[in-house]
């Protein structure tokens, strides 16, 4: 076999493929590129979401006549010289690879001009370059990247709509206004502007990008532990979002997704939260560069600490504190309101509306001496976290079942189309699977009575079967009403006052995206503005739906396979009507109900609840003579 010394133009798109995959991450590093260039002012325009057009203007230092050619070359960087300075990294950029691989795959430009020095360009087409041309422009840089991926078909193809790929660079620039609010960004998307920052503070930047009304909805924190710097803004306990676009986090000033901190977040969030709800953060954490190695990814997305127990346990200390409101919230928090007495943490569900936490001061006549801190290093050999993560006179059956079906239920999920052949068989093997589930004859069962108004015993030969009625008439109820809403007729009924959802730009690509699928259930959904959508009309049977609730729902399926999981939400939501309907435990049937509902159970012995729970236990006769002594 003979090996072959690969060429600059074959190893630059191999690594392109890596440092460069979509247009948001050419912005992210030509943005980090300036940052690192001390600019202070940074504009960033795209068109066609970045297809066509990427163009990033900054007024840093510069890059000199004789280094523009260098700029091209992979592995040439100004930010580290030995490769001791990996381990005490203080920029965004270091591997001098982002420059190289986006030029191997684009028409790109470099125009500069450093301090007292004359302005010159360098263009560069697939890896081809040109000749340093004298040009004009200020002092700093701009670069322009066009037909990104024109000379790599198989990528180009696999780019995703204008619109989403548009929505995830805005993303990226949302967390760039965050991480750095010292620096003016402008960032425009075919001549819109999307986001605009003045470098006036972190508070203005989280405005800038989330609105005014977050902000009211968040609490400032400030804390220091171990020689780990926490700060930013926590939502409160009754503010939550539907994915996890709204959480930001910045680990020395670079923007990562890191399941350490995620964890520690998320779990100090998790007496206040409910399925399918996600607490709002923007958090930075400062720990010293020899704890942390940033060259873990080839786009730098992630970090890996030297020691996580340290870090999950200072996050979650601090995280928790705040949200409990114990007296070291007052430690934490920037501004202490003035409220009641601290509330017991001990909640069962969501707090009642509440913007702050509840904290008094520690009574006492004298200040206590502030409490030493330990270092990071004596905090790792002297401290040891638990970091478990917690990974009339018919039965009422017919009256319920009629009033039920006339329930507003939620909206139709469509028949989803399987990518993969696998997995229609895979579902098919699953629905006959469930025809041979154990079955019994009805008028093989002797009833024998009933236990605590809620368990029907009946009895068979040598076994005994214990059905849950509240699990098993619900089940009845769900099955009526998914069978119903799939065979309905699709009739939308205008609103007096449109609906408005206004979203970030990843829920408005998402939901764009789904617009045909939302359409086809009876919803008429529009786009209104640059993130928001209105919709004019529901499904008929959705007249009294909570809007919020349901898009809410619908967004959360970002979470997963970026797909609507129409399907799921559904579900949920005829499960909740069903379980409503249904007869309660503790509610004492006659014995007309008691015969009607094993008859509707269709002697399905392994029929579950719409939630998981089993309606039938099977109790053999040698199990009870075991428990009796009877036999061994």
């Amino acid at each position: 076999m003979k090996i072959n010394l690969l060429s600059a133009d074959v190893y630059n798109k191999i690594a392109a493929g890596e440092v460069v995959d979509r247009p948001y991450s050419v912005v992210k590093e030509l943005v980090e590129n300036a940052i690192d260039a001390g600019a202070t002012q940074i504009t960033v325009e795209i068109e066609k979401g970045g297809k066509k057009r990427i163009r990033v203007t900054d007024n840093g230092g510069g890059i000199a006549r004789d280094d523009l050619p260098l700029a091209y070359s992979a592995h040439a960087t100004s930010k580290l010289k030995t490769a001791s300075d990996l381990f005490a990294i203080h920029t965004l950029g270091f591997r001098g690879e982002a420059l190289a691989s986006v030029a191997a795959v684009s028409r790109m430009e470099i125009v500069s001009r450093t301090e007292g020095a004359d302005a010159f360009s360098l263009a560069c087409e697939g890896g081809a370059l040109g000749e340093v041309l004298p040009a004009a422009g200020a002092q700093g840089t701009v670069v322009t990247v066009d037909d990104l991926f024109y000379n790599v078909p198989a990528r180009l193809k696999f780019l995703k709509s204008d619109t989403q790929e548009e929505a995830d660079i805005g993303g990226v620039m949302a967390r760039f206004l965050l991480a750095r609010p010292e620096i003016s960004f402008t960032y425009l998307a075919d001549g819109k502007v999307k986001y605009r920052s003045f470098g006036d503070g972190l508070a203005a930047a989280v405005v800038a990008v989330y609105g005014a009304n977050t902000l009211e909805n968040c609490l400032e924190i400030r804390a220091e532990k171990h020689g780990i710097k926490l700060y930013g803004f926590l939502g409160n306990r009754n503010f939550y979002k539907a994915n996890r676009t709204y959480q930001s986090l910045f680990v020395n000033g670079r923007s990562v997704v890191n399941q350490t901190v995620g964890a520690a977040v998320t779990n100090a969030y998790a007496s206040y939260l409910m399925k399918r709800q996600y607490p709002f953060y923007v958090l930075f954490l400062d720990v010293p560069p020899e704890v942390v190695d940033v060259n873990v990814h080839p786009n730098k997305a992630d970090v890996r600490f030297a020691d996580n127990q340290i870090i999950y346990g200072c996050v979650y200390s601090v995280v928790s504190a705040v949200l409990d409101g114990n007296s070291k919230a007052l430690e934490y928090l920037v501004q202490v309101p003035k409220t009641e007495p601290a509330p017991q943490k001990e909640v069962a569900a969501p707090a009642p509306v509440w913007n702050a936490p509840n904290v008094s001061a520690p009574q006492a006549d004298v200040e206590a001496p502030p409490a030493p801190q330990m270092t990071y290093a004596e905090a790792k050999k002297e401290l040891a976290f638990d970091i478990s993560i917690p990974k009339g006179s018919e039965p009422r059956f017919l009256e319920q079942e009629r009033a039920v079906m006339e329930v507003r239920a939620p909206a139709k999920a469509q028949p989803e189309t399987d990518a993969f052949e696998e997995n229609k068989k895979f579902l098919l093997a699953q629905d006959a699977a469930r025809i041979r589930q154990p079955r019994m004859e009805t008028d093989a069962l002797v009833y024998k009575g009933e236990l605590f108004c809620t368990y029907l015993i009946y009895q068979s030969g040598d076994c005994a079967y214990i059905v849950d009625q509240h699990a098993a008439h619900e089940r009845i109820l769900f099955d009526k009403l998914k069978e119903k809403w799939e065979t309905r007729s699709v009739v939308s009924q205008p609103m007096l006052v449109p609906f408005i959802y206004n979203g970030n730009a990843q829920e408005f690509a998402f939901l764009e995206r789904n617009f045909p699928v939302l359409r086809e259930i009876g919803f008429d959904i529009e786009a209104f503005g640059d993130t928001s959508v209105r919709v004019s009309a529901v499904p008929s049977e959705l007249m009294e739906i909570d809007l919020v609730g349901f898009f809410g729902d619908v967004l959360s399926s970002m979470e997963s396979l970026r797909a609507i999981k129409l399907s799921d939400i559904l579900k949920d939501k005829l499960a909740t009507a069903a379980c409503k309907a249904a007869v309660k435990g503790g509610e004492l049937l006659t014995e007309q109900e008691v015969r009607m509902l094993i008859e509707r159970m269709n002697g399905d012995l392994a029929m579950k609840c719409p939630h998981g729970r089993p309606a039938v236990v099977t109790l053999k006769k040698t199990e009870v003579e075991k428990l009796f002594k009877r036999i061994v």
